[in-house]
């Protein structure tokens, strides 16, 4: 979901792809996790996005994947990916949204990470 987000706008940042780096390499989640697979997920993420349902795929290949118990966590580190170069472009906030609706995270629960990621990430 980070590199979805990321991708989204069609235009992938230095600032985005370092928050991704440091989230696989630092996070607890991601402990045991294979850093060397981010390249294959990447194209992954970019080959669905070229399909017409590729949204959809995606979000399939994530409640596959994933346990319902980190759909926040992932929510939450897609948020901060989005604010990691102080703005948020119009794809990235639709892609939010949906993952909102898709991973059925509650909508309070959403707003305060949100919150928090711009608070991370606010400019001085």
């Amino acid at each position: 979901m980070m590199i979805a987000v990321s991708a989204s706008d069609e235009n992938i940042r230095t600032s985005e792809l370092i928050k991704i780096s440091n989230a696989v390499n630092n996070l607890p989640v991601f402990a045991g996790y294979d850093a060397d697979r981010l390249k294959t997920i990447s194209q992954t993420v970019f080959d669905l996005f070229e399909q017409e349902d590729g949204l959809d795929a995606l979000f399939g290949l994530v409640r596959e994947s994933l346990p319902e118990r980190l759909f926040e966590t992932a929510y939450a580190l897609a948020c901060d990916v989005a604010a990691a170069d102080g703005k948020i472009a119009d794809p990235e906030l639709r892609l939010l949204e949906e993952m909102r609706y898709e991973l059925n995270i509650d909508r309070l629960h959403a707003a305060a990470i949100e919150r928090g990621s711009r608070a991370r990430h606010m400019p001085i």
